[in-house]
């Protein structure tokens, strides 16, 4: 059976105070180092570790790509987002960095506890420096955002933070496009949450950034 790809709550909210502990997200904050690599989903980028999926589980290789992927995408969304606290953003910007860091925090959380229920590699939120996928920024975009202040910042981070939340809707629309993929339960619905929390996000920072005055 082929699951609709609807939108259901999937908080789990005992998972937050773990996904806090021993957070790695701000190091390279300010020069916005990714690392020398260059890696997708559509590559089958394993996160170094090669995925073993058992047989007739409910879930296939590109689920588990998809969850590791998107801990590290989630996790440079975060490192933006926490700029916006030293870079004198508007108090509009401020609060929905704050709502976009305390929300994917424990999403981030979700995910890693879906690797290991399922016995994968569970990559912790410095993977975001080793990667690069849809919408993530350049080092040079990050560290262009981390320099600017006030307006600038806030229009930088509005503009950087859209093509972000956008390159994790094409994510998940990449899973469902691969067969068999985004079927297992979580899965789907963790996926389906994310297009429709970002969906939303998008249509708030292309109100502000259009309150914005001009450069």
């Amino acid at each position: 059976m082929t699951l609709p790809r609807l939108t259901r709550s999937f908080a789990l909210a005992t998972l937050v105070a773990g996904a806090s502990a021993g957070i790695s997200l701000s190091a390279h904050a300010q020069t916005g180092s990714t690392g020398g690599m260059d890696h997708s989903m559509h590559a089958g980028h394993t996160m170094g570790r090669e995925i073993v999926v058992p047989k007739g589980a409910p879930y296939t290789k590109a689920d588990v790509e998809f969850m590791q992927m998107m801990i590290a995408h989630h996790a440079q969304a975060i490192v933006m987002s926490r700029l916006a606290e030293t870079n004198g953003a508007n108090p509009q910007v401020l609060k929905l960095s704050r709502k976009i860091d305390q929300s994917q925090m424990p999403e981030i959380a979700i995910m890693q506890d879906w690797l290991r229920r399922h016995d994968q590699f569970a990559p912790d939120t410095a993977s975001w420096h080793d990667v690069t996928m849809e919408g993530m920024l350049t080092e040079a975009e990050l560290k262009t955002m981390g320099a600017a202040r006030g307006v600038a910042f806030d229009r930088l981070f509005l503009v950087g933070m859209i093509k972000h939340h956008a390159g994790a809707i094409k994510m998940v629309d990449d899973l469902f496009k691969t067969p068999g993929a985004g079927q297992e339960v979580d899965a789907n619905v963790f996926a389906n949450d994310v297009v429709t929390a970002q969906t939303a996000e998008i249509g708030i920072m292309r109100r502000l950034l259009a309150q914005l005055p001009p450069k």
